[in-house]
């Protein structure tokens, strides 16, 4: 596959919806540790009003489908994760454009856009127990994988590896950032509900990739 289409990309939403469902219990545990409890039921909430948006029809471009999930994640999440992940998906389409497909190179480009934006949102910084520690590990083995040669479907699963990995690497981490930071060093010893949502995010792209490249 040398491009990911609008399909596939709604594929890829479609999937994280389900996943984020089905895994809404373990990231509220997650989130009841450190947080408020809360991550879980959001993101659920959230993608499922996506889902329910796209229902009535799906947009055609790259731009409009991954607008339409941001402005939707704004809309109806609560908590931090529906602006960042809001922002995330916005930004994300304003760097695609009004495009059917993205390249390789256009891809890791909207996605890079899309940690930018979560940046600029929540300020976070490596290693403050964030997404931010398993999405930029993760934009950064793509922009790698593909400037090795891998094909976008590779390079994609590079990503989602690289993204699990920072999640894991939360784990000892002392939180800085947002509720958690609250808890001082007794945030050690807990993985971040949202990083291990975004490593979902990355692992459901790899598979709707994959899929689409077969």
């Amino acid at each position: 596959m040398a491009a990911v289409d609008t399909a596939v990309l709604t594929d890829w939403v479609s999937r994280f919806g389900t996943a984020v469902t089905e895994k809404r219990d373990w990231l509220t545990e997650l989130d009841s540790a450190i947080g408020d409890a809360d991550h879980g039921a959001n993101m659920a909430r959230g993608m499922n009003a996506v889902s329910e948006k796209l229902a009535a029809g799906a947009p055609a471009t790259v731009d409009d489908l991954l607008k339409t999930v941001g402005m939707t994640l704004v809309s109806s999440v609560g908590g931090a994760s529906g602006p960042l992940y809001g922002t995330f998906f916005l930004r994300m389409g304003m760097a695609a454009g009004a495009e059917s497909e993205l390249d390789g190179p256009a891809l890791a480009a909207a996605l890079r856009a899309g940690l930018d934006g979560i940046v600029a949102r929540g300020k976070a910084e490596p290693g403050d127990k964030t997404m931010f520690d398993a999405m930029a590990p993760a934009v950064d083995a793509l922009d790698a994988a593909l400037a090795g040669g891998a094909s976008v479907a590779d390079a994609v699963r590079t990503a989602a590896d690289a993204a699990a990995d920072g999640r894991d690497a939360t784990l000892p981490l002392v939180a800085r950032k947002g509720r958690a930071s609250y808890l001082g060093e007794r945030s050690a010893g807990h993985l971040d509900p949202g990083a291990a949502s975004t490593a979902i995010l990355f692992d459901t792209l790899a598979a709707a990739v994959a899929d689409g490249a077969g």
